[in-house]
């Protein structure tokens, strides 16, 4: 399962800039991993696992801007097609890890 964080923060103020920093630095901290620079995802092993990171999440949120927050399945994010660009190293370590404990 993995859990996405989705996000447009407004950077006009060094407070808002600030706030925005803080975040990205948590979503870091927390395991997460870029995806695009306002896109960032965290794979966990289970559902209760996911929802503990997701309310991690909503704590942590600054007060403007627009934040979004979507749970896949591992399968779901599977079929994610990349149209420009190449799958991040954190995707391609997952999925040989992956195929290599069957």
């Amino acid at each position: 399962m993995r859990v996405m964080v989705l996000f447009d923060l407004p950077t006009d103020t060094k407070q808002n800039r600030k706030d925005a920093a803080n975040f990205r630095k948590f979503l870091l901290d927390d395991g997460y991993d870029m995806l695009q620079y306002s896109v960032y995802a965290r794979l966990c092993p289970n559902r209760d696992n996911a929802e503990m990171h997701f309310h991690r999440a909503e704590k942590a949120v600054p007060d403007e801007g627009s934040v979004r927050m979507l749970m896949v399945t591992e399968n779901q994010y599977a079929g994610m097609k990349v149209l420009v660009g190449e799958k991040t190293p954190q995707e391609e370590n997952v999925r040989f890890k992956q195929l290599s404990l069957f």
